[in-house]
C-alpha cells in the first residue's frame, strides 16, 4: 500500500461540519490536533472532550480543562447554563459528545491512506493485537489501541491519536449486536482479524452461533478487497463462508495457510517450525501457552499481508511485550505468580490452567474467580472450568465468588483433594497465609472486577513470610 500523507490535521470548522454542533465562541479556523477526555491530562494545545457519565456530565469541567491548557472544548449542549467566554480559546456545543467523537474520528480516518487491522474475538484481543502491533511495527510507524480502549468511546479516540503514523492497529470490543458494526464503519479496516468465537457474552447473546455473528460484523466496515484473517482451528470460523473475501488462515490442528509444527513448550515461551514461500524458519515466542503461539501466528499472517520480511516480523513476534494483567509471570517471596486477572471466560481459563500446567513448581495452586456475563450457562461452564483444573491436576484450588463455587465442586467430585471455596479476597488471603510455601506455582485467573490484585499484592508483599507465621 503506497502512504500517501497529506494534511491529516483537523479544523475546527470541519469538526462543526461533520458534528452540526453550535460554535458557541472561538475561530472556526482553528487547527485541532490532540484530544483528551480527562482534565487531569490535559497538555497545552489539546482538545478536551466532555462526556456524560452516569451521574456526571463530564463537561461541565470545561473551565478547568482550558485553564490546564486545552485550546477548546466540545461539549454537551445543556451541560452548562452559564459558559464563561475565555480569549483565544473555543467552546463547541454538541448533541452527544460519544456520536460526535465518532463522526470525528471517522473524518480523521478517511485523512490516512494507511494500512488498518483490526481485531475481535471472544478472547485474547488485546494480546493478538499487541504481538500484531510488535511485528507491524518492523516496518511500519504503528498507532495501536492503548490497554483496551475498544469500545465506542476508546476506539474513536484511538483514531483521534492519529499523527505521523503509517499503520493502525486496533481492537474491537463487544457486548450486543450492532456495537462492533458501528466500530468498524469507523475505523475502515484494510485487514480484519478474528480470534475465536467462545462463550464470553453468551448470557447475553444467547448462543455461540449469535456470537459468531456479532464477531462477522467486523467485515461491515472492512474495505473492498480486504483480508480477513482467522483462527482456522476454530470450529465456528473453520465453517463460515468467507468466500467474497481474500481469506488467510492460521492454525496447529486444521490445515491452513500458516501452520505451526515440531512445537516446543517451556516454561515460559514456546517454539515451532513454520513453512512460509517453500523455506523452513523457526519462531520464538516469549510467553509460554498455546494460545500465544495461535496469536504470533495470526500476527504472521498479517505481517505476510502486508509484505513484511518474514526475518522481521519473527523478530517482531521475539520482541512483542504484553498489556499488563495478562500472563504476566513474576518471581517474588520465593513463588511463582501467574498474574492473568484481566478477564475470565471459558477459552481463557483453560488457557491460564494450561500454562500452570507446564511451569516447574513444587505445588501449582491455582486461585480462580467469578466468569460474568454467562447467564443460563453459568453453572455448566463454570463446571466445565472445574474439570479442566482436575483434568490438569492442580494441586490446591481455591475459588473466590458465588458462581465460581461451580468449579470447585466439579473439581471435588473429580478428584482434586485440597479445595477450598471463599465469598472474598479476604477470606482467601487468610486461608493462604495458613497453606502456602516456598516453590509454590500461584494462578490469579478472574474477571478483573473481582479484584485479584489485593491478591497478588498480598502475595508479592514485603513482609511476606513473617504475615503467614
Amino acid at each position: 500500500m503506497n502512504i500517501i500523507m497529506e494534511n491529516t490535521n483537523l479544523t475546527l470548522k470541519e469538526i462543526i461540519d461533520v458534528t452540526n454542533g453550535n460554535l458557541v465562541y472561538g475561530n472556526e479556523n482553528e487547527e485541532c490536533i490532540s484530544f483528551e477526555r480527562d482534565t487531569r491530562a490535559i497538555k497545552d494545545g489539546d482538545i478536551f472532550i466532555g462526556f456524560k457519565g452516569e451521574t456526571v456530565d463530564g463537561g461541565i469541567r470545561y473551565k478547568e480543562a482550558l485553564e490546564n491548557g486545552a485550546k477548546g472544548c466540545i461539549i454537551n449542549k445543556c451541560a452548562n447554563e452559564n459558559l464563561e467566554k475565555i480569549e483565544n480559546k473555543f467552546i463547541l456545543e454538541v448533541e452527544d459528545t460519544i456520536l460526535a467523537t465518532q463522526q470525528i474520528a471517522k473524518l480523521k480516518r478517511k485523512k490516512y491512506n494507511i494500512p488498518v487491522v483490526a481485531i475481535t474475538g471472544s478472547v485474547g484481543k488485546t494480546s493478538t493485537k499487541d504481538i500484531i502491533a510488535s511485528v507491524v511495527s518492523e516496518k511500519y510507524d504503528v498507532l495501536k489501541t492503548q490497554g483496551n480502549m475498544n469500545n465506542h468511546i476508546g476506539l474513536p479516540m484511538t483514531i483521534l491519536g492519529l499523527r505521523n503514523h503509517t499503520a493502525l492497529v486496533v481492537e474491537m470490543g463487544m457486548n450486543h449486536f450492532g456495537e462492533i458494526s458501528t466500530l468498524t464503519k469507523i475505523a475502515k479496516p484494510t485487514i480484519a482479524v478474528i480470534t475465536n468465537v467462545g462463550t464470553a457474552h453468551i448470557g447475553i447473546l444467547g448462543s455461540r452461533e449469535n456470537i459468531l455473528k456479532a464477531k462477522m460484523e467486523i467485515l461491515d466496515g472492512l474495505q473492498t478487497g480486504g483480508t480477513v484473517v482467522i483462527n482456522n482451528d476454530n470450529d465456528l470460523l473453520h465453517t463460515c463462508d468467507l468466500s467474497n473475501y481474500n481469506k488467510v488462515t492460521y492454525g496447529i490442528e486444521n490445515e491452513s495457510d500458516y501452520m505451526a509444527f515440531d512445537i516446543r513448550r517451556e516454561e515460559s515461551s514456546s517454539e515451532y517450525k513454520i513453512k512460509i514461500d517453500e523455506k523452513e524458519y523457526k519462531v520464538f515466542v516469549p510467553l509460554a501457552g498455546d494460545h500465544f503461539i495461535y496469536n504470533s501466528l495470526c500476527s504472521i499472517a498479517v505481517g505476510k499481508a502486508l509484505n513484511i520480511e518474514t526475518e522481521k516480523i519473527i523478530q517482531g513476534i521475539k520482541n512483542f511485550e504484553l498489556t499488563g494483567k495478562r500472563n504476566e509471570i513474576i518471581e517474588k517471596n520465593g513463588l511463582k505468580i501467574i498474574n492473568d486477572y484481566y478477564n475470565a471466560s471459558l477459552d481463557s481459563m483453560k488457557a491460564s490452567l494450561g500454562v500452570l500446567k507446564n511451569i516447574n513448581a513444587t505445588r501449582k495452586i491455582a486461585i480462580l474467580g467469578d466468569m460474568l456475563e454467562l447467564g443460563e450457562y453459568s453453572e455448566k461452564l463454570h463446571r466445565e472450568v472445574g474439570s479442566e483444573a482436575a483434568k490438569d491436576e492442580v494441586d490446591v484450588l481455591c475459588t473466590v465468588g458465588t458462581l465460581a463455587k461451580d468449579i470447585a465442586k466439579e473439581a471435588t467430585t473429580l478428584g482434586t483433594k485440597e479445595v477450598y471455596s471463599f465469598d472474598t479476597n479476604e477470606e482467601c488471603i487468610e486461608k493462604l497465609k495458613q497453606i502456602i510455601k516456598k516453590g509454590d506455582c500461584i494462578l490469579l485467573k478472574a474477571s478483573n472486577r473481582m479484584r485479584f490484585g489485593d491478591i497478588s499484592n498480598f502475595l508479592q508483599g514485603e513482609n511476606l513470610w513473617e504475615r503467614k507465621d
